[in-house]
């Protein structure tokens, strides 16, 4: 086993590796949404959290976010050794116990990405390409100069699409969109 990069931020997590240990909560975003980052780019890779946190909540978001395991700070160094490694041969170690109210949470998820046209057209136009112009990583002063609109009428476009995709950050917003098939992530 050899560590093949260090990252201290969600954002710079770029890794061919087979498996990714990172902490649950980042500086710059959550541990789940840097998980979803990491494997719409590498989709095999096994995700292993380790955190403090251990909320059922947050056990939940990690399972969403497709974890293979999830291990909190008072595991020993042979433990997380032992988790990497059973991870990389592709077992999962998240408890059986969590797993039917994980898809309970997913079922629901479905019924609603079922309905995408009644949710499509949620949206106007305008909101659609700010979620675009999000999905590339523009800040609200790029989107401005690109739509051609005010940098506070961005701001209120966005406001909107994270009350309309119930979500709380731009992050977010972008990875529940891509979800629900609003945006292609590969394509941006």
């Amino acid at each position: 086993m050899s560590v093949c990069g260090i990252a201290r931020t969600g954002a710079a997590l770029r890794s061919k590796a087979a498996v990714v240990l990172m902490d649950f909560h980042l500086p710059d975003m959550s541990g789940p949404a840097a998980a979803v980052m990491i494997r719409l780019e590498s989709p095999n890779v096994a995700i292993v959290f380790h955190s403090a946190d251990d909320s059922e909540t947050a056990l939940l978001d990690a399972i969403d976010a497709g974890a293979t395991a999830y291990l909190t700070k008072s595991a020993t160094g042979d433990q997380i050794v032992d988790a990497v490694r059973r991870a990389s041969m592709g077992e999962v170690l998240i408890p059986v116990s969590l797993f039917a109210k994980a898809i309970a949470r997913q079922r629901a998820m479905l019924a609603r990405e079922h309905d995408y046209d009644r949710l499509a057209q949620m949206f106007t136009t305008r909101e659609l390409d700010v979620l675009n112009l999000l999905a590339e990583g523009l800040n609200t002063n790029a989107m401005s100069h690109r739509l051609g609109i005010a940098p506070h009428t961005i701001e209120w476009h966005v406001r909107h699409l994270i009350e309309k995709l119930e979500v709380h950050s731009k992050l977010q917003a972008v990875i529940a969109a891509a979800r629900l098939g609003l945006i292609n992530l590969a394509e941006q």
